[in-house]
């Protein structure tokens, strides 16, 4: 299980820039993975597919052979074994220069924009997050960063949309997390996404974002299963 590791950071000019620039533009294949052009989108799985297959090969490589021959390779096959993991989501997210920002914010992570990609391909297309790239984990620690930072126009316009992504479909393990992330950007762009799901044909889209919209006018009570068993039990 990757996960992903606070490193304090130090004040150096442009430490850790230059690798995730580097990381960013060599990544730039996964924004395929949210496309809603089928063939792109086939093309960046294809792409995350063989990242998870070099994975696995370097991390079955690191055992091989006896105990003096891993010994003495290990630092090279240790290397190559978190270049492989930084090709791919969400290892990336969790290796490289870590799971570090500036300022105790993590709107100044230079891989923030590959962050919230991961949550938005986990929110358009469950089944084939789950399929390449499944770590519930990872997904938890985003969002609640996220809902615990500072958020600037842009941040909050693609949080608004994640929330709105989540509330329309069925529930998955660790969306309960997406009602910090409601409370900490509420405002009439949120509110109005809201009411419109609420308006909508699907009952998913409507019970939740009913429950989102009664909790956001109840700051005081806490998001748990047993008030969101007791407010579905007498939701219309």
């Amino acid at each position: 299980m990757i996960r992903l590791v606070k490193k304090p950071v130090r004040k150096t000019a442009g430490a850790g820039t230059g690798n995730d620039r580097a990381w960013i533009e060599r990544s730039a294949w996964a924004y395929g993975l949210v496309s809603p052009d089928p063939v792109v989108r086939s093309a960046a799985l294809d792409r995350q597919a063989r990242g998870q297959r070099e994975v696995e090969a370097a991390f079955d490589r690191m055992y091989q052979g006896p105990s003096l021959t891993r010994m003495l390779l290990f630092p090279v096959r240790n290397r190559a074994r978190n270049r492989a993991i930084d090709r791919c989501l969400p290892g990336a997210l969790g290796s490289g220069s870590g799971y570090s920002y500036a300022h105790g914010s993590i709107s100044s992570w230079p891989r923030l924009p590959l962050a919230l990609l991961f949550l938005e391909w986990e929110a358009r297309y469950p089944r084939e997050w789950t399929e390449h790239a499944k770590s519930w984990g990872v997904k938890q620690a985003l969002i609640r960063d996220l809902a615990a930072t500072d958020h600037d126009q842009q941040l909050r316009t693609k949080l608004v949309e994640l929330v709105d992504l989540v509330v329309r479909r069925a529930h998955r393990c660790k969306d309960r997390e997406y009602v910090r992330v409601a409370r900490a950007v509420d405002g009439a762009e949120l509110r109005e996404r809201l009411h419109d799901a609420r308006r909508s044909e699907d009952p998913t889209a409507r019970l939740h974002a009913s429950y989102v919209l009664w909790l956001l006018d109840r700051p005081e009570i806490p998001n748990t299963r047993h008030v969101w068993r007791t407010w579905s039990a007498g939701a219309p």
